[in-house]
């Protein structure tokens, strides 16, 4: 019986093409509202998403053919996970396909910050040069402390191997250490780390993890950077962080204020934080997109052919 995959959002064509080859049947809904989606649903097999609108259990209700859920990319925050394991529903996830591009991203925003890229590049194009104003600092000789060391805290873990630089992690997770990377308590990057890099998921437990009491804890002022979920950091106690010298410089790739589908729409006026975080000189802010790369979005797809695949050859179908 042909197996047939409903495919919610766009990505790259080689996943509908690979598919196909497989032997599946592709059905594009991605410019569909979600109410119509879901008056189709019980015809599926599979669902393939991004993060176009959440799976919750009312939606997935309707699906009661449903054997997987793919979500390219990585957090699952978006499906109602307890529900899909009451129905045996198989969730996929790609983080394997981004996360050299987020590694790539987070190493970016630091040697930015670090180097006042930024604002020097601002002064030099109004015709100021100031030599000794912008002088930056080196990641060889600091501690960089990594919280969360998953797939997407371990490739930024990589891109430091050709730094001198300690680097230390913290995971509620024993994990297996690359490199000379050593996993320690909470406690010592509060002592040790001069940056500090977010790769945690969105779940009660990470919310709000960077808050006042977090930033108060440091011994020395930190670097820090964020490319996990904006429910993570509290902005507020970030922008006071910044302003008490606590924090030196944030390189900034998600924001409190993302819907789920990750789209942010900002109103200035009435967020005094916000606009402190636009118009400051050693804050870099990008819009969700350091796993966002070219090349991210065809590897991405093709893992998903094969874990789908997998599912299908070796799992419950």
């Amino acid at each position: 019986m042909l197996k047939r995959i409903v495919h919610i959002d766009k990505n790259h064509p080689s996943l509908v093409t690979g598919l196909s080859a497989l032997g599946f049947e592709n059905v594009l809904l991605n410019e569909l509202p979600r109410s119509e989606v879901q008056k189709q649903l019980h015809t599926y097999d599979g669902i393939v998403i991004r993060s176009r609108f959440p799976l919750d259990a009312t939606f997935l209700e309707s699906g009661t053919n449903l054997k997987f859920i793919c979500r390219i990319g990585a957090g699952l925050e978006n499906i109602d996970l307890k529900y899909c394991k009451e129905k045996r529903i198989e969730v996929i996830a790609t983080p394997e396909g981004n996360a050299n591009a987020v590694g790539e991203h987070t190493l970016g925003l630091l040697l930015n910050l670090m180097n006042k890229i930024k604002k020097a590049d601002k002064e030099v194009c109004a015709g100021l040069w100031q030599r000794e104003a912008n002088r930056g600092y080196e990641i060889d000789g600091k501690t960089v402390g990594i919280i969360g060391y998953g797939v997407m805290g371990s490739a930024f873990a990589r891109k430091l191997a050709g730094f001198d630089c300690e680097v230390l992690f913290y995971d509620i997770v024993t994990k297996e250490a690359e490199y000379n990377h050593k996993q320690v308590d909470i406690t010592d990057l509060y002592q040790k780390a001069d940056v500090i890099s977010l790769h945690v998921p969105q779940t009660p437990l990470t919310h709000y993890l960077a808050n006042k009491k977090f930033f108060d804890s440091f011994k020395k002022p930190i670097w820090l950077l964020n490319v996990a979920r904006g429910s993570v950091l509290e902005i507020n106690a970030l922008v006071n962080a910044l302003e008490d010298g606590k924090v030196l410089g944030a390189g900034l790739d998600v924001l409190e204020y993302e819907s789920t589908s990750f789209q942010a729409s900002f109103d200035l006026e009435s967020n005094p934080d916000l606009q402190y975080l636009t118009t400051a000189t050693n804050v870099i802010l990008t819009p969700h997109i350091a796993g966002w790369s070219f090349e991210s979005e065809v590897k991405m797809a093709q893992i998903a052919i094969s874990k789908i695949n997998d599912f299908y050859t070796h799992g419950r179908h």
